[in-house]
């Protein structure tokens, strides 16, 4: 796995006078295209990048990001073309080396700012568009800061996963057409008066998918569970979660079409923080921009309860960017844990994005490094052998057993259980960056 470097970063903002508002339009009907094709050829406008047919990107320059103020409100509107089903969209900040003319998606820091679903849209039946709003206020902090705007650019990014292939037969003229969609992206901002304080970011997973059936995608094949292990130098303080996960195929009673429960833990894997299941109590407000009959929506309303026995997500609608306070956190080792238990991935198939970051306040301001590591320790439970799966440097491994005697103590990643008694054990793991995580296992 790829390590990510993370930054402490001090905000001063010097914004003064009146409360006003400012408007940028950073995307402006940019098309998509069929995200199965070979990148297309077509020109884009002056200053964007077309890194695939579904991912566009713009660099926000020293003077609009100084224009922003305390309020910022993110505005997406995306306009049907030739596709007509329901697909997933974002919108991210990628943080790109100082005065770079283009950069590489994967190699670069990126956190996802709000996630939607398109409805399905006839292009040729009003309204042919959906408009989605995010609060992203938080932002301020991260686009004002001094240190990182000396060595970083931010670009932001608009992406939208779309294919052609149905509404080519069912869309008049789509016959032939290979685009998918328009979006346009804009930031609305209201200054207030000047603020100051330390921030912390801290971005731990981007778009990553989580489900049982493929190595890397979970903590080991067979379980629906992601999790995060990161080291805070100091103290911070106001610290939040910003999670975004969302369902999507699993083909037919797959996941795309079940609430299933979401466990969100903190260092403590017993007593989760958080408890919820995706989906809201009706698709009805969204009726209006499903124009095409190919989807979810029968001819006549549904009541809440039949929307909530088979659907996470409404077509046309946002994805909750859900803020998870966490006050103070202590300098040191953390655990960061999503569990969705119940998961069943027909076929094969089917994954949950999951996006996630942290934001604090530093109370002893400063750049250095925030260290993360991730890791999967499987079989579990195990007659005979444990693996750890990281890419990142082991210091030393332990474990304990329930007297709290070391039974094993070194730095392999398979490690040989078979003479220890069937029961269940403590393991620490060390790592070189300075992250320690205590997991149980369990043999049997």
């Amino acid at each position: 796995m790829k390590k990510t470097l993370l930054f402490y970063f001090l905000i001063i903002t010097n914004v003064v006078g009146f409360s006003q508002s400012t408007s940028l339009t950073v995307f402006d009907r940019i098309l998509f295209y069929d995200g199965y094709a070979a990148l297309v050829n077509q020109p884009v406008p002056t200053g964007i990048i077309r890194h695939r047919n579904d991912l566009y990107a713009k660099k926000l320059t020293s003077s609009q990001l100084a224009s922003f103020g305390d309020a910022m409100t993110l505005n997406v509107t995306i306009n049907a073309d030739c596709d007509n089903y329901d697909r997933i969209g974002n919108v991210n900040i990628a943080l790109v080396p100082k005065n770079a003319t283009t950069y590489n998606p994967n190699t670069v820091q990126r956190i996802e700012l709000g996630r939607f679903i398109t409805p399905f849209m006839n292009k040729n039946i009003p309204p042919n568009l959906v408009p989605y709003t995010f609060n992203i206020d938080n932002m301020t902090l991260i686009f004002k800061d001094p240190a990182l705007n000396a060595i970083y650019d931010f670009w932001m990014e608009l992406e939208v996963f779309g294919v052609p292939y149905a509404a080519q037969t069912q869309i008049e003229g789509c016959a032939g057409i290979n685009s998918v969609f328009y979006g346009t992206v804009e930031i609305v901002s209201n200054i207030y008066p000047p603020v100051t304080s330390g921030n912390v970011l801290l971005p731990l997973n981007f778009k990553n998918n989580l489900n049982n059936y493929q190595a890397g995608a979970s903590d080991a094949i067979g379980q629906t569970v992601r999790t995060i292990a990161f080291n805070l130098p100091n103290d911070v303080v106001g610290a939040s979660f910003y999670l975004i996960n969302s369902n999507h195929g699993s083909n037919t009673n797959g996941e795309e079409y079940n609430r299933r429960y979401h466990y969100v833990y903190f260092d403590d894997m017993t007593n989760p923080i958080l408890t919820y299941r995706p989906g809201e109590a009706t698709c009805e407000p969204y009726r209006v921009f499903n124009t095409q009959g190919n989807g979810i929506y029968s001819a006549s309303p549904r009541t809440n309860a039949q929307w909530q026995s088979f659907s996470n997500w409404c077509p046309g609608a946002k994805i909750p960017l859900r803020k998870i306070n966490l006050g103070t956190v202590s300098g040191g080792s953390h655990t960061f844990r999503l569990s969705v238990p119940t998961a069943v991935f027909v076929g094969g198939e089917g994954y949950f994005p999951v996006s996630l970051y942290l934001q604090a306040i530093n109370t002893a301001l400063g750049l250095d490094p925030i260290s993360k590591v991730e890791y999967s320790i499987y079989p579990n439970p195990t007659t005979d052998r444990i693996t750890l799966e990281t890419s990142d440097a082991i210091k030393k491994i332990t474990i304990s057993n329930g007297l709290g005697q070391v039974v094993y103590e070194g730095n392999s990643k398979q490690i040989s259980i078979s003479n220890f008694s069937n029961g269940l054990y403590l393991m620490k793991v060390a790592f070189e960056n300075g992250c320690n995580v205590t997991e149980k296992i369990i043999k049997k």
